[in-house]
């Protein structure tokens, strides 16, 4: 099975779950999973684990990420992003990008956002959005974010592209709306592209016509990232042969390493065989990959 994870460029007009299913099907994975869900008008970076990695997907921090998108002004939609419609027009004032980039700093550093209500968040088991469409709105408790950097790329009236590194849990569309109103005016999102997110920084992403070409021609694997490519955070312990049967049947073992919490697991190979908890010089397997199935005769 292809146990690992694969970077996709999401196109535009797929939900983060049809661009999951479509890659699941093309590697032949019996699971999948991604971190981090983007809107369907956006594209962009989407992790997706498969299989064995689905069991580490959680664990992936996604803390920070890069986005570059297009604010229209002048107009609010009911989505705070092109696919909604219009409900309010206003002018949009002489501006200049001396003026802009003076605006854009004071949305740096740390703020709380009010989610929007056309979002995958939960009341009372039903997402936001379909309360939204059945024309409910509920109240939303602000939540803790942080802008890293806010760039303005171009400006060319009456739109503004720019981009944005921020926290897990930031809405664009929201940001969105509110450097709009800053400026004296309204606006929405009209294009948005996810350019990283960490650990992933550095990493390339593949669109689906690649994908669906490396797989064709038995090349899938050359685009798998190793499950534990995303857990460099978490100490690493390495285990001997017995220990690593062990571990395996759920029993805890005795480690050399100091200190508590979350650690790697790794066999005397180096092969990551999933996580543990270390205590008190013990860990106990938590999560754990199952083992390569053995070739037969």
């Amino acid at each position: 099975m292809p146990t690992g994870i694969v970077l996709l460029d999401k196109p535009a007009g797929l939900s983060s779950n049809a661009a999951l299913q479509r890659v699941r099907r093309l590697f032949g994975a019996a699971k999948a999973g991604h971190a981090g869900s983007l809107d369907p008008l956006a594209t962009g970076m989407l992790p997706i684990c498969l299989d064995e990695a689905t069991k580490i997907a959680g664990e992936i921090l996604s803390s920070h990420k890069r986005y570059r998108f297009t604010i229209a002004l002048g107009a609010r939609t009911a989505t705070g992003d092109a696919e909604g419609p219009i409900l309010e027009h206003a002018a949009v004032p002489p501006l200049a990008p001396d003026a802009i980039e003076a605006v854009l700093k004071g949305f740096l550093g740390p703020s709380r956002q009010i989610p929007p209500m056309y979002s995958a968040l939960k009341r009372a088991g039903r997402p936001l959005y379909e309360l939204a469409r059945a024309g409910v709105t509920v109240a939303r408790e602000a939540r803790a974010i942080e802008i890293e950097g806010l760039t303005l790329l171009a400006f060319e009236a009456p739109r503004l592209e720019l981009a944005v590194e921020c926290s897990k849990g930031t809405y664009v569309r929201v940001l969105a709306e509110d450097i709009a109103r800053a400026l004296g005016t309204c606006g929405y999102v009209a294009a948005l592209r996810r350019e990283w997110v960490v650990p992933f920084e550095h990493e390339p992403m593949y669109p689906l016509e690649t994908l669906q070409q490396l797989c064709e021609r038995g090349e899938a694997g050359s685009v798998l990232l190793g499950a534990d490519v995303p857990l460099g955070h978490l100490p690493a312990v390495r285990l001997d042969p017995v220990h690593t049967e062990r571990v395996r049947h759920g029993q805890a073992v005795p480690v050399g390493s100091a200190g508590a919490g979350k650690v790697r697991l790794y066999d005397a190979c180096g092969t990551f065989i999933g996580l543990g908890e270390l205590g008190e010089g013990v860990v106990q397997p938590r999560r754990l990959l199952a083992a390569p199935a053995t070739a037969q005769p």
